[in-house]
C-alpha cells in the first residue's frame, strides 16, 4: 500500500446544461478529457477519484465510464440542490450507491463554510442526504476549499470520518483531512501523480490555514 494518496476532483463533465457560477467553468471538463484521466489513473491504488456539486453528469457520464473501467469514486452532493434541474435526485444517489460508489456531503447551499451557518451546512445537510440515501453519510468535502478551525471542529462534532479540501498535493491514506487537486481541461495529469509530500513551505501554509 502506498504511503501517500492522491485525490483528484471533478465537477461538471460534458455539455454545460445550466448556468455556471463564477469560476466554475474552469473546472468543467469535456467527456474526452474525463475519460482520458480515468484511463491514466486506472489500476493505481494510490489515486482516489471524487466529484463535487452533484451535477447530473455524475450519473449520466461519470458512472458509466467508471463502471466500464472497474473503478469507484466518491460523490459529494449539495443537499439543497437534490432534485433541481441539472442536478442529481435522491433516486440517482441510490443508483450510485447500488453501483458501489460512495456518497458524501458538500453542504446545503454550496457556499464557503468559513462564512456559513455550520449547523445547516454540516449537520442538516448530512441528515437530508442520509434520509435520501437511506445510509449514513460519513465523508464531507469543503465547498471552495473554505475551512478553518471552527469548520474543522464542527465537522468533528458531526461525526464525519473523513474530510476533503482543495489544498492540492497528496495525503496519508488514513489521514482525517485529505488534500485534493481539481482536474481542469488542460495539463498533463501524470505530472499531478507525484506522491511526494508537499514542501516545507506548503506544509506551513496548510497548518496556518487549518488553525487560524
Amino acid at each position: 500500500m502506498s504511503s501517500r494518496s492522491i485525490n483528484f476532483t471533478f465537477h461538471g463533465i460534458g455539455p454545460q446544461e445550466r448556468f455556471l457560477e463564477p469560476g466554475e467553468g474552469t473546472v468543467w471538463v469535456s467527456t474526452e478529457r474525463f475519460r482520458s484521466v480515468l484511463d491514466a489513473v486506472k489500476g493505481r491504488s494510490d489515486v482516489r477519484i471524487t466529484f463535487d456539486d452533484g451535477n447530473r453528469s455524475d450519473v449520466e457520464i461519470a458512472l458509466p465510464a467508471l463502471l466500464e473501467r472497474g473503478m469507484t469514486a466518491t460523490f459529494f452532493v449539495v443537499a439543497g440542490r437534490l432534485g433541481s434541474d441539472a442536478f442529481l435526485t435522491a433516486e440517482d444517489l441510490r443508483a450510485l450507491a447500488a453501483a458501489g460508489m460512495r456518497i458524501g456531503s458538500h453542504g446545503m447551499h454550496h457556499r464557503p463554510w468559513r462564512e456559513a451557518d455550520l449547523q445547516e451546512e454540516v449537520v442538516t445537510a448530512k441528515a437530508v442526504l442520509e434520509d435520501a440515501l437511506g445510509q449514513p453519510i460519513t465523508e464531507a468535502a469543503c465547498p471552495f476549499g473554505s475551512y478553518d478551525r471552527r469548520v474543522l471542529k464542527a465537522l468533528k462534532r458531526a461525526g464525519y470520518a473523513r474530510v476533503y479540501t482543495s489544498d492540492r498535493g497528496s495525503a496519508a491514506p488514513g489521514e482525517w483531512l485529505q488534500a485534493r487537486t481539481s482536474i481542469t481541461e488542460a495539463g498533463d495529469v501524470r505530472s499531478l501523480m507525484d506522491p511526494s509530500a508537499p514542501s516545507l513551505r506548503r506544509r506551513a501554509e496548510l497548518a496556518a490555514k487549518r488553525w487560524r
